[in-house]
């Protein structure tokens, strides 16, 4: 391979710059933040979901109170036109007595209907205290969310723009290296997880350890001042 003793600094150089990248990357994908928004999304759709069904009883509820209300607003003015007729009776015994009769069942219908409503309104209240609550938890957790997106925007905004700046440095950094050189860079990269390039270290790969003897070290070194490693098959510089 062709390269000079720049390439050979540049390619450590951008190894440096590379790992640093991974490093970064790795940082940005693990901010604690995101499980703590991921968490707070997820409860709040449990949340909502319970609103949901909190929401529905308190409708049904609510229909039981407006219709307990028209039945005894429709006895009401039963009441008071069985009352007026009484009045008008002017001592018909029969005709009162039958109207006395119908007044006293409208009453107890009337206390039935007030002692349901009492029931149906303790039902409401309690609902409406529930919904409360589901408020209350909602607002904490929406607090929660709103504190890790704002924190995740500056630590994360932080190190995207280090990404961005150190990745245009790259860019600069491989225009200036031969296609060929970069290459094998690259492939030394991907297969050896991001460390690619190491040094010759006496009979061995100063990265994996691992000793090279007899033919392949005399080929090794002929390929100076880059090689591979026969192992690892990471650039190995020869010195």
């Amino acid at each position: 391979m062709d390269i000079t003793h720049d390439d050979i600094v540049a390619l450590i150089q951008l190894q440096q710059l590379d790992l640093e990248l991974m490093r970064q990357r790795k940082e940005l994908d693990e901010l604690p933040q995101r499980a703590v928004i991921l968490e707070a999304r997820q409860k709040k759709a449990a949340i909502a979901e319970k609103q949901a069904k909190v929401a529905g009883l308190k409708r049904d509820v609510s229909r039981k109170v407006t219709r307990i209300n028209d039945e005894d607003s429709s006895l009401a003015k039963k009441q008071q036109g069985t009352e007026a007729a009484i009045a008008a009776a002017k001592g018909e015994y029969r005709n009162v007595e039958a109207r006395t009769k119908e007044l006293a069942s409208i009453t107890r219908r009337r206390e039935d209907i007030a002692s349901d409503l009492d029931k149906v309104l303790e039902e409401l209240a309690k609902i409406e205290d529930l919904e409360a609550q589901i408020a209350l938890a909602l607002e904490d957790v929406d607090a929660r969310e709103q504190a890790a997106v704002a924190s995740f925007k500056e630590q994360g905004g932080a190190l995207k723009l280090a990404i961005m700046k150190q990745e245009a440095e790259r860019e600069r950094m491989v225009a200036g290296l031969g296609k060929q050189v970069v290459s094998a860079y690259q492939k030394a990269a991907a297969r050896s997880g991001g460390v690619a390039i190491g040094r010759l270290d006496g009979a061995r790969c100063g990265v994996c350890r691992t000793g090279i003897e007899g033919g392949r070290l005399i080929e090794l070194k002929a390929q100076a001042p880059l090689g591979t490693c026969p192992n690892c098959k990471r650039l190995l510089i020869i010195e």
